[in-house]
């Protein structure tokens, strides 16, 4: 059976998502926070990690590498309700496998694992052929933005010439075109 780091702060998600996984041939091992997850002793045992990109304590970007540097064999799949080209390019970077938008089956996840790392875009919602709207384009400009400033709200605002209080708003609704 497969050993299977699950970090997801929606317990209701992690505890469906879990029991669907195990159906599928995971030894599911669930913590809902980054804090948690890097107490645990045993982090060299999993084979597979399922980590959700916004956490109540931080962003899992951190989580990735320290798993990769901990033991190079781990696959790792990134899942988000707050999909984008500029995370999923930097999570591959770090050394994730792959990148879902939830919602994603657990038979989605689970093949996820098994494909090749090679990017898709039909994971990120996006139609390789299909050009980006506008509203896509200013998502990515501001995903791209807070990568750049390391997450902080005040400093994106200002390199975008937008007000802090407008940008939180953006950031705060889950683009439907995503």
């Amino acid at each position: 059976m497969k050993q299977l780091l699950y970090v997801e702060d929606d317990e209701v998600l992690a505890e469906v998502t879990t029991r669907a996984l195990h159906r599928r041939g995971f030894n599911v091992t669930h913590y809902s926070g980054i804090e948690a997850v890097k107490r645990d002793p045993r982090l060299n045992h999993f084979s597979h990690a399922l980590l959700d990109l916004r956490l109540e304590d931080g962003n899992a970007m951190s989580l990735i590498n320290e798993l990769s540097v901990r033991h190079n064999h781990i696959k790792i799949l990134i899942l988000t309700g707050y999909a984008s080209i500029a995370t999923a390019v930097q999570a591959v970077k770090l050394g994730a496998i792959n990148y879902l938008a939830k919602p994603a089956t657990a038979e989605q996840i689970a093949h996820a694992f098994e494909e090749s790392p090679q990017p898709d875009h039909e994971h990120l919602g996006v139609d390789a052929d299909e050009q980006l709207s506008l509203k896509r384009m200013e998502w990515e400009l501001i995903q791209q933005a807070l990568s750049d400033n390391h997450g902080n709200i005040s400093a994106t605002a200002r390199q975008l010439k937008m007000h802090r209080r407008t940008l939180q708003r953006k950031l705060s609704k889950k683009p439907s075109y995503i």
